[in-house]
Order: structure tokens, then sequence, then C-alpha cells
């Protein structure tokens, strides 16, 4: 059964001994589900009844193509003008609860496993019209035109609605489930999720140009990071700078899921 994990904030009590993993080194981060408390959330203008986790942000050292927010709106929250910055594209991944999202004069239903991707210059609102909470996943990135190539379309979808693609030769242990064509270049970010069946793996380090942002959404695995191994549960994020090496199998006895982020398709900057 497909489960996506979603922050509960809170604090731990004083009783309550330190033993998270946190970490921020030159190639990686890990944030474990434990930080996300309520003394790190934040707010944001024009969001009412809404609170946020700001996991990644463009930072000297850290995040430099993305943010990655995780939001909460409370029962009749929400935003009619939510992003101020036209020039970010977004994607909206939405773990538990459900709201109203609104654009170009049609309103859909998000529901946890939904998917929307939201073009740059896009007018759009979302709307929580229940008695609960919805939490959901959004990323930002400032979109790159490309000559001769138009801006991507705005699209709803549901992960339950797009069947994962299983790597080569793995037996359908390894799979990623892909919202955008891989060959449409007019898209410069991919948001996907990775799905590890129990006892699958990566098995090489990959080492590339894309930077990453890795949010476990189910199950439990162990994750190498520039050699580094750490054993990682829903709820925990990373960060991978470009090159940074990377593998990692599967561990407990249901499918290892994560969302995954990374800048696709353009030519890379020379002006650092």
């Amino acid at each position: 059964m497909t489960r996506y994990y979603a922050p509960q904030g809170g604090l731990p009590p004083q009783t309550e001994r330190i033993k998270d993993k946190a970490l921020f080194t030159e190639a990686y981060a890990l944030i474990p589900k434990g930080v996300l408390s309520d003394i790190t959330t934040s707010f944001l203008p024009g969001w009412d009844k809404t609170r946020l986790w700001v996991i990644a942000r463009p930072l000297t050292g850290f995040a430099e193509t993305f943010s990655h927010y995780i939001m909460e709106v409370s029962a009749g929250g929400g935003a009619s003008q939510p992003d101020n910055n036209k020039e970010a594209q977004s994607v909206l991944f939405v773990v538990e609860g459900c709201a109203l999202l609104a654009f170009e004069g049609q309103t859909y239903r998000l529901t946890a496993g939904s998917y929307a991707y939201l073009p740059a210059g896009l007018a759009w609102s979302l709307q929580n019209d229940t008695n609960e909470k919805i939490v959901f996943h959004w990323i930002r990135k400032r979109y790159e035109e490309a000559p001769g190539i138009p801006k991507p379309s705005a699209f709803v979808t549901h992960d339950d609605d797009v069947p994962a693609t299983p790597m080569p030769d793995t037996g359908g242990k390894w799979a990623t489930t892909r919202f955008v064509d891989p060959a449409d270049l007019a898209h410069d970010m991919h948001v996907n999720i990775v799905t590890f069946q129990p006892g699958g793996f990566i098995p090489f380090e990959e080492t590339h140009v894309m930077e990453h942002g890795l949010y476990v959404l189910q199950g439990t695995g162990s994750y190498n990071l520039n050699q580094d191994w750490y054993e990682v549960e829903a709820g925990d994020y990373m960060w991978l700078r470009a090159f940074c090496p990377q593998s990692c199998y599967a561990t407990g006895h249901e499918p290892f899921r994560y969302l995954l982020y990374k800048d696709v398709n353009r030519h890379a900057k020379l002006d650092l």
C-alpha cells in the first residue's frame, strides 16, 4: 500500500535525548524528520492559516538551483496569490489532506498523491476548503528559457495514474515514476518518485552534474553520500550537490520511495 509521510511538528519533551543525525557538509546535507518541529517552521506573506518548513533554498555551499518547502495549510487557509516571483516555476506534491487548486479557469481537487506542475508566470491559487489540514511539497526553480522551445504547460496528475518505469536489468526492483517526459526539453527540472522494492539497490556510485533534493516518502533505506552511509527513513531529507557520489539500497519489508528533484536539459552556467 502506498503511504506518504507528512511531518507532524510538535516539540520533543525535555526527557528526550538528542539522537538525530542532522548533518551539513560541503557535499551533502541530511535533515532528519525529527528536525521538523514547531520551532523550525516559517510563514509566507499572502498565505493564510499556513506554516511551512524550508528544507532547501539557494545558499552558498548549499542548494544552488531550487527551493523546497513542506507546506501545512490549516482548514480554511490558502493563498490567492501564492508566489510573487514571476520567474519561478513550481511543482506541488500532496502527502496529506486535500484542497482546491485553480488556474486558467479550471479547478482541481488535490488529494494525497496529487502532482501539479505550474509554469513560471502562471496565475494560480490554492484553498483548503476542508476541515482538516493539507500538507504538500512545494518545489520552486527559476525557469531557464531555451531558444526555439516554448515554455511547458501546466498540468495536474496523480501518483496512481503514472506507471513507474523499471530501470533496465533490475527486474522491477528499481523504478522511477516520471511525471514529465525526459525527452521534453521544455522542462529544465524533473521532480520524480524513485521506488526500490525490498532488496532493490543502486549498483554503482552515481556521480553526475545534477543537483539533487531527496525526501523519503515511504519505507527505509541505507544511503551512501560521498562514501558515508546513513540509515534513512520516511520523513528524512537529503540534499546532494552536483557530482556528489551516491548509491543506496532498500531495507525493511515495504517499498523505499523518495521524491527526487534534479535540474536538467540546460547548459552548465559559466558565470559563477
